[in-house]
C-alpha cells in the first residue's frame, strides 16, 4: 500500500505498544527535529503526547464530604471552604450531616481578594487542611477542618478547557485598562502584550480534527487520569475546546493552582492528550510548528482583531522558564515582584531575603519587567507590528510551556511503561450547526 493512503487504527498502535516496539514522541520533540531539517512519513511516529497549561476559567470542584453526625443540622444554607464560596447542593442531604458542594474556579476568598478557588484546589491536593464554614437553614453557625483524603468524592470538571490556543492582546488606546488578561492594568499605547496558547504543543492544534480525540477519550488532567466529556462552552470547529473530568486525589499540584488577574482570580489547568498518528492527514497537522500556527492580536478593549501573528513570535527564541538570581537582588523595602506575582511564588523572609518559590512558579514572566534590580531573568521576546513604530514587549504569558512540556514527557513515559492505557472514543464531539 502507497505511504500515502496508508492507515491504521488505535488498536493496531496499540499492540505495537505491547510488543515495546512504539515509536512515541512529545510534539515538542517532533517540532524540533522538524526545524532541524528532518522530515518525517507514517511510519516514522505512532504517537505524539500533547499537552497545554494555562488560565482555565471554565473550571469547578464538585465535593461530597462529612462535616457532621447526623441530626447536627437539617440543610445547609452557605458554605466555605478556606473563605472561598462553595454552591451547595445539588443534593439537598437533610440532616445526614453530609455536604455536596459545587466550588466554581474564579470563585474568590470572601477576606482575601488574591485568593481563589485555585489556590484552594492546589492547597487540597498539597494535603494541606482546610477551613470548611458552615451556615444553616435554622441559623446556626458551624466549623470543621477537613483534607482531601477526608473527601472521599472530589472531581474537577471541566466545561471550557483545552481551547485550540487562543489570542494575543494589546491596547491601543491611551488609557491603561484593567482586565482578565493582565495582572493588574494594562498600559497603552502598544506598550506591552499578553497572549495565550501552547502553540504546537496543543492538543487540539495536532488534532484539529478531532479524529483521536472524542467523548471518553482518555487524557491527563493536571496529571491525573480522566476523560474527556464532549465539547466546552462556546466550541466551534473553528475554536474548539473541550470538557472532562478527573480525580483530584491522583493530581500533582505543579500543575494546576489561582492566578491573579485583574479582575480576580483565575485558576491555571494543565492537560495532556495523547494522540495516535492514523494518517498522513493527521501527521501534516502535528508536523506544523509554532512559525506555521497563527495568533490572532486584538484590542483588549473590545477583542477585535486588528493584527495576525504567529506562535513562533512568542515562543521562538525566547525563554520558556523564568530563573531568579538572589545574588543581584537589591533587597527592595518594598518589593515590587511579591506585591505583583499572580501566582505568589515569590515572597520576603525576614532571616533568608527574597525567597522564589519554583513550584508555584508559573512562568508569566510578568516578574522581569517589574524587579527594578534585574534579578528575575527571562526574555520574552518584543513584537513588530504593521503601522506601530515601536517593537511591543511581551510582558505577561498566561500560558506556561514548561509546565506543558512536563505534563507530555510524563505522559510518554506512561505509556511507555503500559501506565497509561490509549482509549478509543465512543462518541464523536460535534459542534452547533455541524452535521
Amino acid at each position: 500500500m502507497a505511504e500515502s493512503t496508508f492507515s491504521r487504527t488505535l488498536s493496531e498502535i496499540q499492540e505495537k505498544i505491547d510488543r515495546g516496539e512504539v515509536v512515541i514522541l512529545t510534539a515538542q520533540e517532533i517540532c524540533d527535529r522538524v526545524r532541524n531539517g528532518e522530515t518525517f512519513e507514517l511510519h516514522d511516529i505512532d504517537v505524539v503526547t500533547t499537552a497545554t497549561s494555562a488560565l482555565m476559567s471554565g473550571t469547578y470542584a464538585v465535593l461530597s464530604f462529612k462535616v457532621a453526625e447526623p441530626d447536627t443540622f437539617t440543610k445547609a444554607s452557605k458554605v466555605w471552604i478556606n473563605n472561598v464560596p462553595a454552591q451547595v447542593g445539588p443534593c439537598p442531604n437533610e440532616r445526614i450531616g453530609i455536604l455536596d458542594l459545587i466550588v466554581l474556579g474564579t470563585q474568590v476568598s470572601k477576606i482575601d481578594p488574591d485568593y481563589g478557588a485555585g489556590d484552594l484546589f492546589r492547597d487540597l491536593v498539597l494535603g494541606e487542611r482546610v477551613l470548611v464554614e458552615i451556615q444553616t437553614d435554622d441559623g446556626q453557625h458551624l466549623t470543621s477542618f477537613t483534607t482531601l483524603k477526608q473527601i472521599p468524592h472530589a472531581m474537577l470538571h471541566a466545561s471550557r478547557n483545552a481551547f485550540k490556543n487562543y489570542l494575543a492582546f494589546v491596547n491601543p488606546g491611551e488609557t491603561a485598562v484593567s482586565t482578565i488578561f493582565h495582572s493588574g492594568e494594562m498600559n497603552g499605547n502598544y506598550e506591552e502584550m499578553t497572549f495565550c496558547g501552547c502553540g504546537e504543543l496543543n492538543p487540539l492544534e495536532n488534532d484539529p480534527e478531532l479524529k483521536t480525540i472524542g467523548i471518553g477519550t482518555k487524557v491527563l488532567i493536571n496529571g491525573a487520569q480522566g476523560f474527556v466529556t464532549g465539547a466546552g462552552t462556546r466550541s466551534s470547529s473553528d475554536n474548539p475546546n473541550l470538557t472532562g473530568l478527573a480525580d483530584m486525589h491522583k493530581m500533582n499540584p505543579q500543575l494546576l493552582g489561582g492566578f491573579k488577574t485583574g479582575h480576580g482570580p483565575d485558576i491555571i489547568t494543565t492537560w495532556a492528550v495523547a494522540i495516535p498518528v492514523l494518517d498522513k492527514k493527521m501527521l501534516t497537522h502535528i508536523l506544523k510548528i509554532d512559525e506555521q500556527i497563527p495568533l490572532k492580536v486584538v484590542d483588549i478593549r473590545n477583542r477585535k482583531p486588528i493584527f495576525e501573528i504567529t506562535y513562533g513570535d512568542v515562543w521562538s527564541k525566547t525563554d520558556h522558564g523564568v530563573e531568579f538570581d538572589k545574588k543581584i537582588c537589591l533587597k527592595c523595602d518594598v518589593c515590587r515582584v511579591e506585591n505583583i506575582c499572580p501566582v505568589k511564588a515569590v515572597h520576603w523572609e525576614s532571616e533568608t531575603g527574597l525567597k522564589f518559590d519554583r513550584s508555584k512558579c508559573f512562568n508569566c514572566g510578568l516578574c522581569v519587567s517589574k524587579c527594578k534590580g534585574g534579578s528575575f531573568l527571562a526574555h520574552l521576546g518584543n513584537i513588530e507590528l504593521e503601522g506601530v513604530n515601536h517593537k511591543v514587549p511581551v510582558t505577561l504569558r498566561q500560558s506556561d510551556r514548561v509546565a506543558a512540556l512536563k505534563a507530555a514527557q510524563d505522559l510518554k513515559r506512561q505509556i511507555q511503561k503500559g501506565q497509561f492505557k490509549m482509549t478509543e472514543p465512543v462518541g464523536k464531539i460535534s459542534f452547533p450547526g455541524s452535521p
